[in-house]
C-alpha cells in the first residue's frame, strides 16, 4: 500500500482501540436465496455453536453442507462436538485467502457500506 507523506517521515496511523464492534454470523441458502443471520458480541467456538443450532433448527429434515472460510472460531471443542453429534451437517472449507469463493461475502460488503 502507498500513502502520501513527506520524504523521510513515516506516517502515523491512529487506531481507536475502543470502537464498538458488531459481529454477525451469516448463512445463505444457495437453493432458495434465503439468508439467516445472527448478531454476536464475540466470534468464538461457543457462539459458532449457537449459530449452528439455529441453522439445524431452521432445516430440521434436510442435509446441510456448510461452505466455510477458515476463521478460527469455526473450530474448537464446542463446534467439533456439535458437528460430531449432527452428522447431517457437513463442512467444506474454502481454500486459504479466497473470499471471492464465499457467496456470503457480498452481504458483508453491503453491511460495511451501510
Amino acid at each position: 500500500m502507498r500513502v502520501w507523506a513527506p520524504v523521510g517521515q513515516t506516517p502515523c496511523v491512529r487506531v481507536d482501540t475502543q470502537r464498538d464492534m458488531i459481529h454477525f454470523y451469516g448463512c445463505l441458502n444457495l437453493t432458495t436465496g434465503e439468508q439467516t443471520a445472527m448478531k454476536a458480541k464475540t466470534m468464538n467456538s461457543d457462539t459458532t455453536t449457537l449459530f449452528l443450532q439455529q441453522i439445524a433448527q431452521r432445516y430440521p429434515d434436510k442435509p446441510i453442507l456448510l461452505l466455510w472460510d477458515r476463521a478460527k472460531w469455526h473450530g474448537g471443542p464446542a463446534v467439533k462436538a456439535f458437528l460430531a453429534a449432527n452428522p447431517r451437517i457437513e463442512v467444506l472449507k474454502f481454500p486459504p485467502g479466497s473470499p471471492d469463493l464465499n457467496p456470503q461475502e457480498h452481504i458483508w460488503k453491503l453491511s460495511k457500506t451501510h
